[in-house]
């Protein structure tokens, strides 16, 4: 078995769930009685609160090289947001990072989806690293809330989400932005924060949704078991 590097801490509620799954989905391979060698880095999340992207580059950069010097076959980086750093870190490091959006994409191409909703904080919405992605090595379109959504959909993330903090209240909002999502051509959604499948399940909405966490978990385990 190939050994890989998690990152997380963003949150430490989502890193939880990708050492799970990924522990399950290896040993419903190899059986019970084993299971894979992991390497955990868990940050601050105050890292990403604080949005000093030549920080948060250098300190992505700094942990990929322990994680490679410590025996990592590759990296997970355990949440969408950190993602931003990819094309900063990925050219500096000689291991690859198993990027989140390959996840999303293979599951939207194996379902016919091509015009893909994205639910997250601000950055993951805003920013271009899961779209552009997509794009280019996918060829799916990503459409976001209106702006005067963001603020919202960033606040249950942030404040509640990634603080183990689940209401229907939350809920009740997604299923409304899913809602405005589909009117505007969705046909798919990209539950883009970690948490948000811990929230969120196929029967709370008509469109496919993709589980982010499940999906890169199920990649790195894939990555462990075949390299």
């Amino acid at each position: 078995m190939k050994k890989i590097g998690l990152i997380g801490g963003t949150s430490w509620h989502s890193t939880i769930v990708y050492y799970r799954l990924i522990n399950e989905m290896v040993g419903e391979k190899i059986g019970t009685q084993a299971n894979p060698e992991l390497l955990i880095y868990s940050l601050n999340i105050e890292l990403m609160r604080e949005q000093n992207k030549e920080k948060i580059n250098n300190k992505y950069l700094e942990i990929a090289h322990t994680l490679q010097n410590a025996g990592a076959e590759a990296l997970v980086i355990c949440a969408n947001t950190p993602h931003m750093v990819f094309d900063f870190v990925q050219p500096k490091i000689e291991i690859p990072i198993l990027h989140i959006a390959d996840a999303i994409g293979k599951e939207a191409r194996e379902k016919g989806l091509k015009t893909l909703g994205l639910l997250g904080n601000r950055p993951t919405m805003t920013g271009d690293f899961i779209p552009k992605y997509l794009k280019h090595h996918y060829d799916i379109d990503t459409i976001i809330p209106d702006a005067q959504y963001i603020d919202q959909n960033h606040h249950y993330v942030s404040a509640e989400l990634t603080q183990g903090i689940f209401t229907q209240e939350a809920k009740t909002f997604f299923q409304k932005q899913m809602v405005l999502l589909k009117e505007k051509g969705a046909d798919g959604i990209i539950l883009g924060c970690t948490e948000l499948p811990m929230l969120l399940d196929a029967s709370d909405f008509q469109l496919p949704m993709i589980a982010t966490t499940q999906l890169h978990a199920k990649m790195a385990a894939d990555f462990i078991l075949n390299g």
